[in-house]
């Protein structure tokens, strides 16, 4: 298929191929505390325990296997806050490949330190005066590199997919997923794996209020762009969907829904607390969406996506002690 081909199912299940033995099969844990909560079932998908900390070593990854010999040997170029860095970089190390990653000068330290300790450059700009796209494309025209966008693009979407595809072959007969939602990589590889493996799911995306341009572009049904978003949620500072995800979610989701900061937090010490697992504010959107959305899921049975574990503990020590 070509980079400008909309990703099917079958591309979800090529992607668990080449994942098999490289990414972890992250587990799915249950709370008693948070079924009480919602009356319901929920069932945690938790990728902070995937390799680099995130979902996103799944499509980054697929992406870079893909590679010729001729782009492996140019090496791979991407841009991103923090977990898509890693990702990029150390799948790049893996298949023997230099990187470079554009991010943003106030992405969390620990996310750019590690990006560095897998190996890649890193080259940072302001992105509330700068564009991240135009400086990615001009360095990788300058030193023959292979741009991979953090979601707006085929291999990485089927990646991502591969999360919800493990979770329904372990818990097959969900009514609800929710997904955290940024760009929409994560939830359109859902939303393509929930429609061929549970068509009766519901997938809901959630993403901070501070930044519903997603959320924005499907009520108006074209794609709505937004100024950057301020929000702990750093994985999900987008201003747009993508010409790619956006048409497939337009598609599949049954709603989007949002959460605050306040809403993240509170997210944040409940899988401190009850769970015992650090969780980045990011990857408690989807909790935050089920205890907030305002969706009725009493005796239902939820699945919650855990995107991310990679926060500084400074911050994170913060968070919890607001």
């Amino acid at each position: 298929m070509t980079d400008t081909a909309l990703p099917t199912y079958d591309d979800v299940a090529a992607a668990a191929q080449r994942l098999q033995g490289v990414a972890h099969r992250t587990p799915v844990l249950q709370s008693s505390t948070a079924d009480a909560r919602l009356s319901a079932h929920l069932f945690f998908k938790c990728e902070n325990f995937q390799r680099m900390g995130a979902f996103k070593f799944r499509g980054a990854y697929n992406a870079l296997r893909q590679f010729s010999e001729a782009q492996r040997e140019g090496g791979a170029l991407a841009f991103s806050s923090g977990n898509h860095a890693q990702a990029i970089a150390l799948s790049a190390r893996l298949l023997g490949m230099p990187a470079l990653i554009v991010m943003p000068e106030d992405a969390p330290a620990a996310k750019i330190a590690a990006t560095r300790e897998y190996g890649a450059q890193v080259v940072t700009y302001d992105r509330f005066t700068e564009d991240r796209e135009a400086i990615s494309q001009r360095l990788a025209a300058e030193r023959g590199m292979i741009l991979v966008p953090p979601f707006d693009h085929p291999h990485v979407i089927a990646g991502q997919g591969t999360v919800a595809l493990e979770l329904l072959q372990e818990v097959p007969d969900l009514d609800y997923l929710f997904v955290c939602l940024g760009g929409g990589g994560l939830l359109s590889g859902c939303l393509l794996a929930a429609r061929a493996m549970a068509p009766q799911c519901q997938v809901i995306g959630v993403e901070p209020a501070a930044g519903n341009d997603v959320q924005q572009s499907l009520r108006a049904g074209r794609i709505v762009r937004i100024e950057t978003p301020r929000t702990i949620a750093d994985g999900a500072q987008t201003q747009a969907p993508g010409q790619i995800t956006f048409p497939i979610i337009q598609q599949g989701v049954a709603d989007i829904v949002t959460a605050t900061d306040e809403q993240l937090v509170e997210a944040l010490r409940f899988y401190a607390e009850r769970m015992k697992i650090v969780v980045e504010p990011t990857g408690a959107l989807a909790l935050a969406g089920a205890l907030h959305g305002g969706l009725e899921l009493q005796g239902k049975r939820v699945g919650i996506v855990i995107s991310g574990g990679n926060v500084d503990m400074e911050r994170y020590a913060r968070f919890l002690s607001a």
